[in-house]
């Protein structure tokens, strides 16, 4: 569920989006950063992960390609500027269509009695319409994340 409460730090601006899985931090911040791991759980309702490469090292590159409803492709793109297991990942974010703007996401995995809470801080958005669209999308994700954990 999206929520408006932003955490010491970072942007008013951002989007927050929590989840709480059964699953621990190292297996959650692994299927996160193995693309092969990756592809199984990625996109929301109606969208499809046809591929990934993940470099997760701080600098390391990655790229996305996401089938949407349509048939489409579209590619979301991005270098990871914090690789920190099992705790937290930073990335810039820049989807692969005209006028996008670099964006940044961070992605915590607190361990918490019998699971993990996964938050995932979307900063840098450029208007409303995006942020109710990366919004749909993270709670997609994430709910994804929750059935590949289980």
């Amino acid at each position: 569920m999206s929520e408006e409460q932003t955490p010491p730090g970072y942007s008013a601006a951002a989007l927050i989006v929590r989840r709480f899985i059964r699953a621990t931090p190292e297996r959650l911040f692994d299927a996160w950063t193995d693309p092969e791991k990756l592809v199984q759980w990625w996109g929301p309702e109606g969208v499809a992960c046809q591929s990934a490469e993940l470099d997760a090292r701080p600098g390391g590159a990655y790229r996305i390609a996401n089938r949407l409803a349509d048939g489409r492709i579209l590619w979301i793109s991005g270098m990871f500027e914090v690789v920190q297991r099992p705790t937290r990942l930073v990335f810039s974010w820049r989807v692969d269509a005209p006028g996008a703007t670099v964006e940044r996401v961070t992605v915590t995995f607190s361990a918490v009695a019998a699971g993990t809470e996964v938050m995932v801080m979307h900063e840098r958005i450029g208007d409303d319409k995006t942020r109710v669209g990366h919004a749909r999308g993270w709670e997609g994700c994430l709910e994804g994340l929750a059935r590949f954990a289980v």
